[in-house]
């Protein structure tokens, strides 16, 4: 059983900026796609952002433009900066490769963005 493990959520407010990190048991490096997934309050879980081994990235929508993802396959992470937060934002976030694994998933690292 491998799982992934999230963190640098919490609280902050509109506007402002978190930088997630996800360490990956040594898993992160030999997969090609890995990605961000979010939960918000009573929705599904939904890809936000994904990288490949060359450094391709995708964003949903909402994320383009004040999101980075990277990945560190020496470090076995994977990381997303994301700026100019708003409450839409609030969610717990979860890493994994795209697509996901059951078995790959962690705990999460919850985002509230409130003033």
């Amino acid at each position: 059983q491998v799982h992934l493990v999230e963190s640098g959520g919490g609280l902050v407010q509109p506007g402002g900026s978190l930088r997630l990190s996800c360490s990956g048991s040594g898993i992160i490096g030999g997969v090609d796609v890995m990605g961000w997934y979010r939960q918000r309050p009573g929705q599904e879980r939904e890809l936000v952002a994904t990288i490949n081994k060359r450094r391709h990235t995708y964003y949903e929508d909402s994320l383009k433009g004040r999101s980075i993802i990277s990945r560190d396959n020496v470090y076995n992470t994977v990381t997303l900066q994301m700026s100019s937060l708003t409450p839409e934002d609030t969610a717990v976030y979860y890493c994994n490769r795209s697509p996901a694994l059951v078995n790959f998933w962690g705990q999460g690292t919850e985002v509230t963005v409130s003033s």
